[in-house]
């Protein structure tokens, strides 16, 4: 059980200043720059990183590359990978509360969300993917009698990594894991605000037998570190979850060096449509509630816009303000706290402009929409909802990124389904029925990558997760992703 008290003895330990990690090794960045790190929960200096500059890179990526040629874990027993990160995941669960308060310092995740979503969700991942090491099989194609055609499976090399501030150790994880699983060297950029655990995650990948040069860990700004890494000529794939402007920009960059292949993943402006015929209203509003204020709507696939069927939207919605008002938002790291703070200065300011725009442009604000508790010197923002949002809306076609919720009433089925697909995004999506009929015909008709049916969120490891239109390609988590991690070789034999 989660105890206040075992939290409270590590929310003020030292954290000294941060280094690269390359090679194995920890190392201060080749120009010797360095960055605050700023907590969210009160505004306060915790230590600071290292600005990677793109000789950090070089160096990097050189050392992914030697390890990699090498052999040490490209050509390692797939047993004995598996081994190694089924250790990797015991040392991840045996320092879970270091690293869930750690990351709360950093990026603000109410503590027992990150609890769960960060270290236990890391070392699940780990351990998922520790079981797939040695069942990745080859296969032997239907040839003639006189010809034997074989498909190899080999890791693609080095693989560049960057991952985004709201959940890095959850989704470094999903990227980190298969991409190791199947043998190959990695240089990994954490956000710039939420690199602590990531940097902590890659002493513990060493302790448990990382070899020296498979797992490397630059810090920096993206317009610097990630650039170069997206330039490289010797980065093999890129593997991305972030906004959809620095999506397009990886992109330049493969196209601009070695066609290196981008996976993607772009977040989303992902519909919660409720009908009239849902089984348990009190239910489906709790859920939603959590489906998009949670971690401060900090979420790539949040329900930020809620369709509510017209018979039930006078009940749904009186319930649902009802519940974001009764939402505590304050210190994450206190176990009364239902949501914790907004992860940046710039962040929260976006979410204010949202709030603005909504109300320039008709929007009705029901609840929320302001900065609370300026007094703590934090980041923290009241839960926001909006009615009568129409799809031509800001609200509507943007994604905020944080606890603003978009509503829009609906007629009928086909209404819905114009109303959930009108957006560029298409992540995930959630439909709220008792009718199996409807729920299948809203799976096949909505264009997302995720479909939930009386739910919202918490699909675990054995499905894979990733969207259409511009909300990316790819997909992580499942068996699915070690595709992106694996370059298939045929060999054409003649008997």
């Amino acid at each position: 059980m989660l105890e206040q008290s075992a939290i409270d003895a590590r929310r003020h330990n030292t954290i000294p200043p941060q280094k690269l990690f390359i090679d194995g090794a920890w190392c201060d960045s080749a120009d010797g720059g360095r960055r605050d790190v700023v907590s969210p929960i009160d505004g306060q200096v915790i230590t600071s990183l290292a600005e990677g500059s793109a000789g950090d890179v070089d160096r990097a990526v050189a050392a992914a590359r030697r390890s990699f040629d090498s052999g040490a874990w490209s050509r390692a027993a797939p047993a004995h990978r598996k081994l190694v990160l089924h250790k990797l995941a015991d040392l991840i669960e045996q320092n879970a509360m270091d690293l869930a308060v750690l990351g709360v310092r950093d990026n603000g995740t109410e503590i027992g969300m990150a609890l769960k979503a960060e270290p236990f969700s890391a070392a699940g991942t780990f351990r998922y993917y520790a079981e797939a090491c040695d069942k990745i099989y080859g296969e032997i194609a239907p040839t003639a009698d006189n010809t034997l055609g074989l498909i190899h499976k080999e890791p693609v090399g080095v693989v560049g990594a960057i991952v985004p501030w709201n959940f890095p150790m959850m989704i470094g994880a999903w990227k980190i894991a298969p991409a190791l699983a199947a043998g190959n060297s990695l240089v990994l950029k954490p956000a710039e605000s939420a690199s602590l655990t990531l940097l902590k995650l890659a002493e513990l990948a060493a302790e448990a037998g990382v070899p020296d040069g498979v797992f490397n860990v630059v810090t920096g700004r993206g317009s610097v570190v990630g650039e170069a890494i997206g330039l490289h000529m010797d980065v093999d794939i890129l593997v991305f979850t972030g906004s959809g402007g620095v999506g397009r920009r990886l992109l330049d960059y493969s196209a601009r060096s070695n066609l290196k292949r981008c996976y993607l993943e772009l977040g989303g402006k992902s519909p919660n449509i409720v009908f009239a015929d849902v089984a348990n209203v009190d239910a489906a509003v709790k859920t939603s509630a959590s489906g998009i204020f949670r971690n401060s709507g900090q979420v790539c696939v949040a329900g930020s816009r809620l369709l509510v069927q017209d018979a039930v939207y006078d009940e749904f919605m009186d319930k649902l303000v009802g519940t974001a008002q009764a939402i505590k938002v304050g210190d994450p790291l206190d176990l009364a706290s239902d949501i914790g703070a907004v992860s940046n200065e710039q962040q929260l300011a976006q979410n204010l402009r949202f709030v603005d725009v909504a109300e320039q442009e008709g929007a009705r604000r029901l609840t929320g929409g302001a900065q609370i508790l300026e007094d703590t010197g934090g980041y923290y923002m009241e839960p926001t909802i909006f009615d009568g949002v129409s799809p031509d809306m800001t609200l509507a076609r943007d994604e905020v990124f944080g606890p603003v919720l978009a509503v829009t009433r609906f007629g009928d089925e086909d209404d819905a389904v114009r109303l959930a697909n009108d957006t560029v995004y298409g992540l995930a999506a959630a439909v709220w029925t008792s009718n199996l009929s409807t729920a299948h015909r809203m799976v096949r008709s909505i264009r997302a990558g995720v479909v939930h049916v009386n739910t919202y969120g918490g699909a675990d490891a054995t499905v894979p997760l990733g969207g259409v239109k511009q909300s990316g390609n790819g997909h992580d988590k499942s068996l699915h992703a070690l595709d992106k991690y694996v370059d298939l070789k045929t060999a054409w034999i003649a008997l």
